[in-house]
């Protein structure tokens, strides 16, 4: 085989194996869901109405402050909502 023959089917087994490793790897993960109201001050995953980014909610319960959980945990805590309260 040609050097160049050689690269190119590199490179194709290379792109193959890599969209078979995305796949694999989106397979793998458990379905989510957001849950409200449940973080304790400091913890919530990301950004909130009143705040920047994640970690930086300021009291335990906070209405908006939010959790990534497995699907179906959520309104099995006492006080966890899937939607923000008000």
């Amino acid at each position: 085989m040609k050097p160049i023959h050689i690269l190119l089917s590199t490179a194709a087994g290379l792109a193959v194996l890599g969209a078979s490793t995305a796949s694999l790897a989106a397979a793998d993960k458990p379905a989510v869901e957001k849950c409200y109201g449940i973080a304790k001050a400091g913890k919530n995953d990301c950004q909130t109405a009143s705040n920047a980014c994640a970690g930086q909610s300021k009291q335990n319960g906070q209405k908006d402050g939010w959790l990534h959980l497995p699907a179906g945990t959520c309104e099995k805590i006492v006080g966890g909502s899937l939607t923000a309260k008000k």
